[in-house]
């Protein structure tokens, strides 16, 4: 037990949490390669268009799965050969995605990517066993910004490649990617072997006990689930807004998918911040700033130019909310069980895709029926109802446990 303790209080090798940011965001990505080039995937595997939103439903399902039921074993298996294990499956995931023959064979392949991806979440709180509670919300905010970037730009860049050498490039090209980080991870990687004390079963039915018994666990993952709700449905309507009321074309998107990732500053600052012990003024902090993105965008609905340009701000800024929030609310989770940190982290990504999945289904159909001015109330709704929840959190309760 003292040396873990050693280990945790020694400083972390910068070299390491590159590593591991740069992993979190290649490995994440994946779960959005598909997102922007749906069209081309359809028409090649001979999926019709009621049918292409299954392409990322069940890529999210594959992720929510891999939350629940892989991530909780990194708290009773040596972590690194976890990693490189469900690494492989996604490497012959992305493969058949790639040379897909049929739709279902390509929507099964889009399951696994999203199991497999999951990979992030298991080295997220790896990342939180080399240092020591000081530091945390620093390494917290420096892995999550990479995460981020792989988010933000796995859009832009799925589309920059399609455009120019097909939708297939984009799978192999991150097969042989991840292939690489597989070696260089099975080797860079300290070994984590943990003091198991459940089997697998008692170990997911403990799931429920952790929600049950967690009320801050329960609290910050819906802060989250909120939020990303509201980047969901932003980020599934733009560009329809972008097309369809300033002519964008695939590319034009693209680019302005690219200024989204701005956004990802906010999560190293966060972090260290957090660190100095304004984790709640900065939660109140990101729900205001991503209620007021989306009252922006609802109060400038034109078509001109200085409505494109507020449209610009207003995706930085709803992106550093989000990821400023993120990297608060881990840093939070993560103090509450050392021994269960992979369980924690499983059950709030899950709830954080969860909203995530409303948001996208939220924004699809007001987009349809009500257009960008019902779509942005309904976003300026989603962190309003958090930051009223937030008004009811126990001030010095908060405070005793976050320090």
């Amino acid at each position: 037990m003292d040396m873990r303790q050693q280990v945790k209080k020694a400083p972390v090798p910068t070299w390491i949490i590159f590593l591991l940011a740069s992993a979190c965001g290649l490995i994440v990505a994946n779960l959005y390669y598909a997102q922007t080039v749906i069209g081309p995937i359809s028409i090649t595997t001979g999926l019709s268009s009621a049918a292409a939103g299954l392409i990322v439903t069940l890529t999210q399902i594959g992720y929510v799965i891999g939350l629940l039921f892989i991530v909780p074993l990194s708290d009773i298996t040596e972590n690194r050969r976890l990693v490189v294990l469900f690494l492989i499956v996604l490497v012959v995931a992305l493969i058949a995605a790639a040379f897909s023959p049929t739709a279902v064979v390509f929507l099964t392949a889009s399951l696994f990517i999203g199991i497999g991806s999951v990979v992030a979440q298991i080295l997220v709180p790896y990342a939180t066993y080399l240092t020591s509670e000081e530091q945390r919300g620093r390494v917290v905010g420096n892995v999550m910004s990479g995460l981020l970037l792989g988010i933000m730009l796995a859009r832009p860049v799925a589309s920059f490649i399609t455009s120019l050498f097909g939708w297939q490039t984009v799978f192999v090209f991150s097969a042989i990617v991840i292939t690489l980080l597989m070696l260089l991870l099975s080797r860079a990687l300290p070994a984590r072997q943990p003091e198991p004390t459940l089997n697998y079963g008692q170990l997911i039915v403990s799931l429920g006990t952790l929600f049950r018994t967690m009320p801050l666990l329960r609290r910050r993952a819906f802060y989250q689930a909120s939020l990303f709700g509201a980047f969901s449905l932003f980020w599934t309507t733009v560009p329809l807004r972008l097309a369809n009321d300033f002519d964008m074309s695939q590319q034009g998107i693209a680019w302005f998918a690219l200024a989204g990732v701005g956004g990802a500053i906010a999560a190293p600052i966060a972090g260290r911040l957090a660190d100095r012990g304004l984790t709640r003024i900065l939660t109140g902090a990101a729900m205001v700033i991503a209620a007021a993105s989306f009252g922006l965008a609802y109060v400038f609905q034109s078509h001109s130019t200085l409505a494109l340009i507020l449209l610009v701000i207003v995706a930085i800024t709803l992106d550093m909310a989000v990821s400023g929030n993120l990297v608060l609310g881990q840093r939070i989770i993560y103090s509450l069980g050392n021994e269960a940190r992979g369980r924690v982290n499983g059950i709030f990504m899950s709830i954080f895709f969860v909203g995530g999945a409303i948001g996208s289904s939220l924004g699809s159909w007001s987009y349809a029926n009500g257009g960008w001015s019902l779509t942005t109330l309904i976003g300026l709704i989603m962190p309003l109802l958090a930051l009223v929840y937030y008004f009811t959190e126990k001030k010095a309760a908060v405070v005793s446990k976050h320090l």
